[in-house]
């Protein structure tokens, strides 16, 4: 029998396997890859039996999670690892950060011969990882849940290929991150003189919306980006389109997480940008705070010496707004060499957002970043097809073509593209067949593989969402929930609004039905209340993350403490039974009550425990007896008392537990 196969049917780790087995007297070698089957026989049958001898259980044993120091000593030594159904060696090695010629001579140790670009299986990418000290499960690793395949190298190497003179200026397109309520969108509301906030709900921007505005006769392009933790893709999206980022901190809060989380995020994308210090005009503004931490992040602003550019602004009451646009301008006019692109080259562009119009169908939103869109182009958008219908620009106007750095509403595709993945204008239409063929509609929003933790409780959930970027935030948002205990199954997730087949799976599975900023078709209305599913919709994220805990921690088991309630001083043992032991003696404090659970304390040391079966006082049953009475009881469990001893009567208490 091979020696990994055995040790994950027991469910150990390679170290723990061979240091047990050498305890329990056999010699297999410290090496060993396979062993007789007689004897691995026998080392099973030796492991559960030194289990079952281990695993009598305390009834004072709590399920009670482990302590802080428990559960640092555990992460220390095993931390869980995603690992999809299949997983080709060299992503196997970046995962578990190693070389791919050290990956391959372990996977050679154990018997695999695979190049690196051979496919693993979970069960064999499972075992190698258990050996390094993984703690392995089967799904899409966090960093890659609903991630498209990243082909943002197709924008750099279409205007590589550009003719250095056919390149001319376009717009800069300029990106507005920041923590959340630091005044984003109001401050693009009032550089474009509208009113979007009062759209949104909670004041809080939950998808990315691109507008253009004209100052000194030059033409800017602003990406607004959500600020709430759970956008954290969509803001490095936004980020990974721009030419300039303005970061908007409020001068009221000054550096919070998503501060600094657009910071690294600019830095990675190497992106030149301003800090606009928001709400100067708001009580406890303090400018000076702002850039003192901004220079504790080595930001260190031009009045102090550094090359942070900052402009105090107050967007809610237009103060110094014209500044800001024409410090954007003199960044940009710097910036100019790389702020360009050929009008007749070939035309590619960034889906911004996604969604599913129940009038027009799939709508995305692209922006151009090379050459020219026009209508009748056909085009391809990752393996989504479609040829321009029709374009509307960003105040819904119709228009015929959109030029670089111009973001445009498209209609005319199959299916609703992922955000963040690239447009291309398709000139072969052979190549667009080929894609065709091979597509597979709404294939990152296919049901994901079930975890293979069954002792986990699960709370099923069924998701709608009006556009792609709210349901990809939202879903990663429920998969940052952990706990040992629960956890969240998406056993269905899509755009639009709530079905009669939503609700007919609902029904089967018990799940949850969620609506994000969608209603219920009325069948599906009908349907519910007639089957009384309910359906929870939500217009904030962070009420559904909310409502989703509060599920999750319903069903959490109760924590279970034992408070002490009394202790009984053994005069006499009448009869020693197999399972049992009947005593006499004097109820010293408290009392002592019928089917309780009890300690059995020698010379102050715990050495037996068990419950109480039967109370008697006077030669009749009794429920509990108090300080100061004799009585006769049965003790259930381990019959080890003697006279003398002190029997401790405990009471069992119950309280809900947290999340946390």
């Amino acid at each position: 029998m091979n020696v990994t196969e055995l040790y994950r049917e027991l469910k150990m780790t390679k170290e723990e396997f061979f240091t047990l087995v050498q305890e329990l007297g056999f010699d297999i070698g410290e090496r060993a890859i396979k062993i007789d089957d007689r004897v691995a026989v026998k080392i099973i049958d030796a492991i559960k039996q030194k289990r079952k001898l281990a695993g009598k259980r305390s009834i004072f044993a709590t399920d009670e999670p482990p302590t802080p120091e428990e559960t640092a000593t555990d992460a220390a030594t095993k931390r869980i690892l995603k690992i999809p159904e299949k997983i080709t060696v060299k992503e196997f090695a970046d995962v578990v950060q190693k070389r791919v010629a050290d990956l391959i001579a372990i996977l050679m140790r154990n018997g695999i011969m695979a190049t690196i670009n051979e496919t693993l299986d979970f069960e064999t990418a499972a075992i190698i990882a258990e050996d390094m000290g993984f703690k392995p499960e089967l799904g899409v690793r966090e960093e890659d849940v609903n991630k498209p395949e990243d082909r943002s190298h197709l924008i750099t190497e279409s205007l590589e290929r550009e003719d250095a003179e056919k390149l001319l200026p376009r717009p800069p397109v300029v990106v507005i991150m920041g923590h959340v309520d630091h005044g984003k969108t109001t401050l693009l509301d009032t550089i474009r003189q509208t009113n979007v906030v009062a759209k949104e709900s909670g004041g809080i921007t939950q998808h990315i919306g691109a507008y253009q505005v004209i100052r000194n006769e030059k033409l800017i392009t602003f990406i607004d980006t959500p600020g709430h933790e759970a956008f954290t893709t969509m803001r490095s999206r936004g980020a990974r389109v721009a030419d300039i980022a303005i970061l908007v901190v409020a001068a009221d809060d000054g550096i919070k997480p998503q501060t600094i989380e657009s910071i690294h995020i600019m830095e990675e994308a190497k992106l030149p940008f301003i800090v606009a210090i928001n709400k100067i005009d708001k009580p406890g503004a303090d400018i000076d705070r702002v850039k003192k931490e901004l220079s504790e992040l080595n930001l260190i602003p031009e009045d102090y010496g550094g090359k942070t550019i900052c402009v105090p602004v107050s967007a809610m009451q237009n103060k110094h707004i014209d500044e800001l646009l024409d410090t954007l301008l003199l960044l940009a006019e710097m910036e100019k060499e790389n702020i360009v692109a050929n009008p007749k080259g070939e035309t590619v562009g960034t889906i911004i957002e996604s969604h599913v119009d129940k009038h027009t169908g799939p709508v995305a939103t692209v922006l151009v970043q090379n050459g020219t869109l026009r209508i009748g182009d056909i085009i391809l958008i990752g393996n989504v097809p479609g040829r321009v219908r029709s374009m509307k620009n960003w105040q819904g106007r119709e228009v015929k073509q959109a030029d670089a750095s111009m973001p445009v509403q498209v209609l005319g595709l199959k299916k609703s593209p992922v955000v963040g993945d690239v447009l291309q204008v398709v000139k072969d239409k052979k190549i667009l067949k080929q894609h065709v063929k091979a597509y597979d509609s709404f294939s990152f929003l296919r049901t994901q593989k079930k975890d293979r933790h069954e002792e986990k409780n699960s709370l099923p959930i069924i998701l709608r969402a009006d556009k792609l970027g709210s349901l990809e935030a939202i879903i990663q948002s429920l998969h940052g929930i952990t706990h040992e205990e629960v956890r969240v199954e998406i056993i269905q997730k899509g755009l639009g609004n709530v079905t009669e087949n939503d609700i007919a799976l609902a029904r089967s599975s018990g799940a949850f039905v969620i609506g994000f900023h969608v209603s219920a078709t009325p069948g599906a209305e009908k349907f519910a209340r007639d089957e009384q599913v309910e359906i929870k919709q939500f217009e904030i994220i962070y009420e559904l993350i909310d409502a989703v805990k509060d599920g999750l921690q319903k069903l959490l088991s109760k924590a279970v403490t034992y408070e002490r309630i009394g202790s009984l001083r053994v005069l006499a043992v009448f009869k020693t039974g197999t399972n049992h032991i009947i005593v006499g003696g004097r109820v010293e404090d408290g009392v002592m009550k019928n089917h309780a659970p009890v300690k059995i304390v020698r010379k102050g040391q715990m050495v037996a425990e068990g419950t109480i079966g039967q109370l008697q006082k006077e030669k009749k049953n009794a429920g509990e007896v108090t300080s100061g009475s004799e009585c006769g009881l049965r003790i259930d469990g381990t019959p080890n008392v003697q006279t003398g001893d002190t029997i401790e009567a405990y009471e069992a208490q119950e309280k809900e537990r947290t999340l946390e």
